[in-house]
């Protein structure tokens, strides 16, 4: 199998840009490609995908923007940036999807029970409440069997193309089984205690953790110097929710947003209340480094030498120069484990691996042959 081609270009308007990487294609290019932008195309995202429609009309572009964009051993932040891989499926191997999902269309339905075991690679907009609904009902669906990706990072507006371009909600692309992918996630949050017993909860409060006051349990934790000045642990603490029925510790990281000294409570970005336990975290940089060199290090094992045809990296908004520093380290970490291989992405607000909805992750997705 052929490696994917990826085109690159940076610093020139979006028309300019999608001309630009539209060089590096072949003038027949047919099937499915993936488009990642940096915000500062989020205002251009429309013009962008119509030059690339009307210069490659067999091609279905699926995609969407992030405050950085991911490229092999490398990031770009701050300014224009358009990234185009072709993967050279043909359109038997998957299926767009996009639009309204709160009905999912008979065909795809049909197509999904022909392909059991489908992979979905989707991107979703996190002004939009109804976007984790959807990745959990597509998660659900008979025929799907693992769903990733992320949430569109912008400080404009928020936009996707499945086809076409969305606004809202999720679209993206559903792979058959007979596209071999490998995939994983890396944290960058670390625990600083055990999970607890969530005894009591009321919408997004934690009241009660082992039958003892949440805010208790969460001083403990940080410490005597943290526990002085809660204000301290602002950006540096988390909660964690546990994910059940699973062997490898894994856990979803949540903002903490609010405590209650009064009422010993503490108040999260997620509902509670079917949650059955709740753990903080902090957020480091070195244990983030080392978490990303195990997860290579697992993904290097499973490859076993086979090739990587191109990939997919998603990062959360707070890693990259933020956690790892300014010279491209997250994405230079990733090339120096796994090698040469093209590669696309950007930086998400809100990642998605196997279905869930995941904060400051990192989520790697390749195409092996």
């Amino acid at each position: 199998m052929q490696p994917f081609t990826l085109a690159w270009a940076e610093g020139k308007p979006p028309v300019e840009l999608a001309r630009a990487c539209l060089e590096e294609l072949p003038p027949d290019a047919a099937g499915l490609a993936l488009v990642y932008a940096t915000d500062a195309l989020a205002d251009g995202f429309a013009e962008v995908l119509a030059t690339l429609r009307a210069a490659r009309p067999q091609v279905d572009w699926v995609g969407t923007v992030g405050t950085g964009l991911c490229l092999p051993g490398r990031e770009i932040y701050d300014r224009p940036a358009l990234a185009l891989l072709l993967t050279g499926l043909g359109r038997a191997h998957y299926r767009l999807l996009g639009g309204d999902l709160d009905d999912f269309p008979p065909a795809l339905l049909e197509w999904c029970g022909e392909h059991a075991g489908a992979f979905a690679l989707v991107h979703g907009d996190p002004t939009d409440a109804t976007t984790p609904v959807l990745v959990q009902r597509l998660a659900a669906l008979d025929g799907v069997g693992f769903v990733n990706g992320g949430l569109t990072a912008s400080r404009s507006v928020h936009v996707q193309a499945a086809g076409v371009v969305h606004r809202g909600g999720l679209s993206g692309v559903l792979l058959s089984p007979s596209v071999e992918l490998l995939t994983d996630h890396t944290q960058g949050c670390l625990p600083i205690g055990p999970p607890h017993a969530l005894t009591e909860a009321r919408g997004n409060l934690a009241v009660r953790l082992d039958g003892r006051p949440a805010l208790a349990v969460l001083r403990e934790e940080v410490g005597e110097v943290m526990a002085r000045d809660l204000a301290r642990i602002a950006g540096y603490v988390f909660a964690a929710l546990p994910v059940p029925r699973t062997d490898t510790g894994d856990y979803l990281v949540r903002n903490l947003v609010g405590i209650d000294p009064q009422r010993q409570l503490v108040a999260i970005g997620d509902d509670l209340e079917d949650q059955p336990q709740l753990m903080f975290c902090r957020r480091d940089g070195n244990t983030a480094r080392e978490d990303l060199e195990r997860m290579l290090q697992r993904v290097q094992r499973r490859l076993a030498g086979r090739p990587v045809r191109g990939g997919v990296y998603v990062s959360c908004v707070a890693r990259g120069r933020h956690q790892f520093g300014a010279n491209s380290e997250e994405l230079r970490a990733v090339h120096a484990a796994l090698g040469e291989f093209p590669l696309a992405g950007f930086f998400a607000n809100g990642e998605i691996y196997n279905g869930r909805l995941y904060g400051y992750t990192g989520v790697l997705t390749l195409f092996v042959g």
